[in-house]
């Protein structure tokens, strides 16, 4: 058992740190801070609501969005904007004029009412299949121009939830569009073989009145990560997806020839492969969200190029020096003898966020004292020369989510804040 354990387990407690830990170097002139949360500690500090926010960098946001759209553009694809990962009508509506695109990803049904009522000339595709009653609920809260009969796609895994919507539909009097969600290597649900697609296509073509089959989604998260790479490299798993996708779409081709159509929706991709459907010529549009504003789990190879482009920002409320443990009192200086990265304590405004420390570097979470979502503690190195009122930034590691935590978004443009963005609401 080595020295420090010896010690540390002699007063009971956990050990946190590592011997020799790096002691964060400080930015120019001795701030706690690059240039660029420098600049944005200051602005938000003149000008920001001095609690816990979500700040998105528009300017960075811009360069991501281009990066996908010409990757898109390169490829013949439409572009599909994922509400889930922007949930904020401000922001979708920024995204969609950028992008040029009236195609959006809805996944909840509060959600998708507001889109409908927001973004009456959109086309929308759900992204996973909900709930009949999630169906029926939003028929009876739609509200406007929007017409679910040519405007949505209700995405369906299987002939049992297929019998219960065309139940809805025959009760409202009204056509659903079905897109049909195929598993093309996810393994996450969906239709699985010609066998079950067939069930469904019977069972829309027998009911022309009620159903219309609106194409296929092929989700491929696994293509940019999560499948270790001795099992198949990006491009392999792509091309096995792709040809797994191309036999459900013969397969309507030469058995359903009526159903088939060139609107089709023939929809795939996702943040971590979207790049890699240039090439391939069996999709017709893509979807991508997180890849522009790139959180910390999406730090993966296919999104290199990327920028993060959104961070929690939280004041420091306290600055109490070394770390000093309940209980153990003056003998917690030993945390601090030993850990370079314990000798500044700070709390910070908020925190338990699934989120990544990213300025000051260094910071890390005091594992002894615990989670705290009211003042969580944080500790780092002198080097740090964080002060009461500066601003601590993380990474949030998802944006799905996370993003409704902190009430109104605020933007940047040049470093400066420019406006402050509602996100939606996760009931009605």
């Amino acid at each position: 058992m080595s020295r420090r354990k010896i010690l540390l387990g002699t007063l009971g407690v956990a050990a946190v740190g590592t011997v020799g830990a790096f002691a964060l170097r400080p930015g120019d002139n001795g701030a706690p801070h690059d240039d660029y949360f420098r600049a944005l500690n200051d602005e938000l500090k003149k000008n920001g609501p001095m609690r816990p926010c979500m700040v998105i960098d528009l300017d960075r946001m811009d360069r991501n969005i281009d990066r996908v759209t010409q990757s898109l553009r390169q490829g013949g694809k439409h572009y599909r904007i994922v509400e889930k990962s922007l949930p904020s009508h401000e922001l979708i509506d920024y995204v969609a004029k950028r992008s040029r695109t009236k195609r959006l990803m809805s996944f909840h049904q509060p959600f998708l009412n507001i889109d409908a009522e927001i973004f009456p000339g959109f086309d929308i595709l759900m992204g996973k299949p909900l709930p009949v009653q999630s169906a029926a609920l939003f028929y009876k809260k739609l509200r406007g121009s929007f017409d679910p009969s040519r405007q949505l796609q209700w995405l369906l895994d299987t002939p049992e939830r297929l019998q219960q919507y065309l139940a809805l539909a025959q009760g409202i009097g009204s056509r659903l569009r079905i897109n049909i969600e195929i598993d093309v290597g996810l393994h996450r649900g969906g239709v699985a073989d010609n066998a079950t697609l067939g069930q469904m296509l019977d069972l829309i073509a027998a009911h022309p009145q009620q159903l219309e089959f609106a194409g296929f989604m092929g989700y491929d998260a696994h293509v940019g990560f999560g499948v270790p790479k001795v099992l198949g490299s990006s491009e392999e798993l792509l091309a096995k997806a792709m040809a797994i996708y191309q036999g459900f779409v013969d397969h309507v081709r030469g058995q359903y020839p009526t159903l088939w159509n060139d609107n089709l929706t023939l929809n795939t991709g996702g943040s971590p492969s979207y790049k890699l459907h240039e090439a391939e010529k069996v999709s017709n549009e893509v979807s991508t969200g997180t890849a522009l504003l790139k959180p910390t789990h999406y730090d993966i190879e296919t999104l290199a190029a990327h920028e993060p482009a959104a961070f929690i920002a939280t004041p420091v409320i306290k600055a109490t020096g070394p770390v000093t443990i309940p209980a153990l009192d003056g003998k917690s200086r030993i945390f601090s003898w030993w850990d370079v990265n314990q000798r500044q304590t700070y709390y910070i405004y908020g925190g338990y966020w699934l989120a990544d420390y990213a300025s000051p570097k260094g910071l890390q979470f005091n594992g002894i004292l615990g989670h705290s979502a009211n003042q969580e503690n944080v500790t780092g190195s002198a080097a740090t020369g964080l002060q009461v009122d500066d601003h601590v930034f993380l990474r949030p590691a998802i944006v799905e989510g996370v993003l409704l935590q902190f009430g109104d978004l605020v933007t940047l443009r040049g470093g400066k804040i420019q406006d402050h963005w509602p996100v939606y609401q996760q009931t009605g």
